[in-house]
């Protein structure tokens, strides 16, 4: 499910430069329509906001009513269309009603088949190894470490680099917060565990997981339960407790790993055709970003209010909580150091590594004594 009133009125901490679009964003969706139609010359006074109509159509890697993920794509595309007034329109695509699978969404963006595409960009490594970043990579960003990186530390301008090379340009539109580590057949009880594993595992976590003996797998979330079902695939991680419940995988296997090394704080995106973009006025642009913007708040936001009172139907259920034990972390961390390594031969994947791993230390420097400590102290003290 999702809302059908997007842009509250908190979402005016993304706002950026434009004056005219921090008048409209502290409106309601409905009030900033209004203001946009109406035919006055305060209403016009940005030039760019009245510059004809566009229609972007927008294919994504989900399928339709997919808890959070489709969500959030949708979320984008009705901020957009409610804060424009009917000039830009998001005309959303799920997985399989344009076109289908992962590959298939990026390529319809790149050659202009869609306009835009909503995916996780780690589902394009083997394009490129640095479009994980965007999403997630091994024992890396938190949902808030990435924004900073993306917002204020570099992330932003290296983004930019690497779509102008592969031809989008990429917003954040979505985050499912740190991810769990999946569900198994059988208990891990060490790293020889997934000696032959068939694991569904997309990134570079997944190329973790095959030098540990296991084959990753990458496939779209509505078919992991009929794999799982079938024997096709011997586990999968997906994202959290409430996405998992709604495709049902705990009817498959009972045993589910709560934490994950993998993604810790999945970033989903919205990527424009990059010459579609470079078409589009200042004004649809900006709304576009504002709309992004809102859009990845409010992702992890639903997330994080929805997954624990499912992992409590879960286990309620009857599925086995648990958690990975040291030596299987230990390995994770091995096999990450490993991954990074192989693709530092790419100028472009070293330097965003070392951009995002600088970033990611200094907002964890502060986090850690600040909100870390915080919380164990609430919990401590207050029955947390």
């Amino acid at each position: 499910m999702y809302l059908k009133s997007p842009i509250p009125l908190a979402a005016s901490v993304f706002i950026g430069p434009a004056d005219k679009l921090l008048t409209l964003i502290l409106l309601s969706p409905r009030s900033a329509a209004k203001y946009l139609t109406e035919d006055s010359s305060a209403a016009l006074a940005t030039p760019s906001l009245s510059q004809g109509k566009e229609k972007l159509t927008m294919v994504t890697t989900w399928g339709r009513g997919s808890f959070g993920v489709h969500d959030a794509a949708q979320r984008f595309a009705d901020n957009c269309n409610a804060i424009s007034g009917g000039t830009l329109e998001i005309d959303l695509k799920a997985n399989g009603e344009l076109v289908s699978g992962t590959a298939a969404a990026f390529d319809a963006m790149t050659s202009g088949t869609a306009d835009a595409a909503h995916f996780a960009m780690y589902y394009y490594i083997g394009q490129n190894p640095t479009t994980a970043f965007y999403t997630a990579v091994p024992f890396g960003m938190t949902c808030q470490e990435l924004d900073d990186w993306i917002l204020h530390n570099g992330g932003r301008e290296l983004w930019d680099e690497l779509g102008e090379e592969m031809g989008f340009k990429g917003f954040l539109a979505g985050n499912t917060g740190t991810q769990a580590g999946g569900w198994f057949g059988k208990e891990i009880n060490s790293a020889a565990d997934f000696e032959g594993l068939k694991y569904r595992m997309p990134g570079l976590g997944g190329k973790v997981i095959s030098k540990m003996g296991a084959s990753s797998i990458t496939m779209a979330g509505g078919e992991i339960y009929q794999a799982l079902q079938s024997g096709a695939i011997d586990g999968a991680e997906w994202i959290g407790p409430a996405s998992d419940e709604s495709l049902g995988l705990h009817e498959a296997t009972n045993i589910y790993y709560t934490a994950g090394f993998h993604e810790p704080g999945a970033g989903l995106s919205v990527c424009v055709n990059l010459d579609r973009w470079d078409g589009l006025s200042d004004g649809h642009k900006e709304m576009i970003r504002v709309s992004a913007g809102e859009a990845n708040r409010w992702s992890h936001s639903q997330y994080l209010a929805n997954n624990g009172a499912a992992l409590e139907r879960l286990i309620a259920g009857g599925t086995r909580a648990l958690e990975f034990p040291n030596d299987v972390w230990d390995a994770f961390g091995k096999g990450a150091m490993e991954v990074f390594e192989e693709n530092m031969g790419d100028d472009l994947f070293k330097r965003t590594y070392e951009s995002a791993m600088k970033s990611m230390r200094a907002s964890s420097g502060w986090i850690s004594k600040s909100a870390g400590a915080y919380m164990t102290q609430r919990d401590r003290v207050m029955g947390g």
